[in-house]
């Protein structure tokens, strides 16, 4: 009699546990959220400012002030010293000198993700694979030659300000963590 409880007992507990571990698997994993996901295997490159010159009728008529930071794939970018400030700077020469993507009677009409895209398809190529995912404009601004050089003879209250071609996003350094 003992026997065939105790036996009962087993075949319980063995029929709980393969109900539990079958609703278990069978259970739809959780989304996974590609955003969060595709931001924790990048790393912010902080982009220096850069001066490119608008150049027309074979003279400079004024300068482009930009920052561009980007997020890179750490994996890839792990070991490999890249002269991104260098290449940043050629990629802005081609699309804001050599395509004239900035249309200065017009900058309302300029394409902020054109813009973004050109400049990661270009640097992607140039490095040979995908390392940048993200382009972050921080700053486009428009500065002529004749307002550069007016605002050297005034006072600082009454100098010209910049055209803004883009209102950039403010890029911080991510926090170290540390003791």
């Amino acid at each position: 009699m003992i026997k065939l409880l105790l036996t009962g007992l087993w075949v319980c507990a063995v029929t709980l546990g393969a109900v539990y571990f079958s609703v278990q698997m069978s259970a739809p994993k959780p989304p996974v959220d590609e955003a969060a996901l595709k931001k924790e295997q990048s790393q912010l490159v902080k982009g220096e400012t850069i001066n490119v010159p608008m150049l027309a009728n074979g003279s400079v008529q004024g300068y482009f002030i930009t920052r561009i930071s980007f997020m890179m794939d750490k994996e890839k970018v792990k070991d490999v010293q890249l002269p991104v400030t260098e290449l940043m700077t050629d990629q802005l020469f081609t699309l804001l000198v050599g395509n004239k993507m900035v249309n200065l009677s017009n900058p309302a009409a300029f394409k902020l993700d054109d813009f973004r895209s050109m400049v990661k398809e270009g640097l992607n190529k140039k490095l040979g694979d995908a390392y940048i995912n993200e382009v972050l404009v921080e700053q486009l601004d428009y500065l002529s030659k004749d307002d550069i050089r007016n605002n050297g003879e005034r006072p600082p209250s009454k100098q010209v300000k910049a055209t803004k071609i883009v209102e950039g996003v403010k890029v911080q350094e991510p926090e170290k963590a540390g003791h």
